[in-house]
């Protein structure tokens, strides 16, 4: 056998496997594979969001300690605190994939589904009664890395708010 023939075998078991990579990858999102078990748990007490598991970066809150991996900064409300609730509230709507689970007054819940393989992050939201910020959570239910998508979509979330 060739090298010519070994090339274009191996090209070929290679076009094989990721066929059947994406096939698999397509079954399985169909199939809520990908969605993960609704953490149990999840809230706001005593000033802070029950936070995952330390050492995985898929996550990220502004009631943990300032650091560069799981730190990120409340939204800020401003003088009218329902005016940024109800702007948050509005963009979280219209973003693709959220689901509102739970509403109470000042908390959100919320399920963030990606739309290709159906990963399902959750999104907490909390008013700080004592303050003029929005308390944030956003954690990957399954994998450990989440390439920033939390992170980016807080920021994203951030940008709706009224400034001031």
């Amino acid at each position: 056998m060739n090298a010519r023939r070994v090339l274009r075998a191996a090209a070929m078991i290679l076009v094989a496997l990721a066929l059947l990579a994406c096939v698999g990858a397509f079954i399985g999102a169909s199939m809520g594979l990908f969605t993960g078990k609704r953490p149990a748990g999840l809230g706001f007490a005593d000033g802070r969001f029950k936070t995952p598991p330390a050492w995985t970066p898929n996550w990220v809150s502004s009631t943990v300690a300032q650091d560069d991996k799981h730190y990120i900064a409340p939204f800020d409300a401003g003088s009218d605190r329902a005016k940024a609730w109800a702007a948050l509230g509005a963009a979280i709507e219209s973003t693709p994939g959220a689901t509102i689970v739970r509403r109470d007054p000042g908390y959100l819940h919320v399920e963030f589904a990606s739309s290709v393989m159906g990963f399902v992050d959750d999104g907490e939201f909390q008013v700080d009664p004592g303050g003029k910020v929005i308390h944030v959570r956003s954690a990957a239910r399954l994998g450990v890395r989440d390439f920033d998508v939390n992170r980016k979509r807080v920021e994203r979330l951030r940008g709706a708010l009224p400034r001031g």
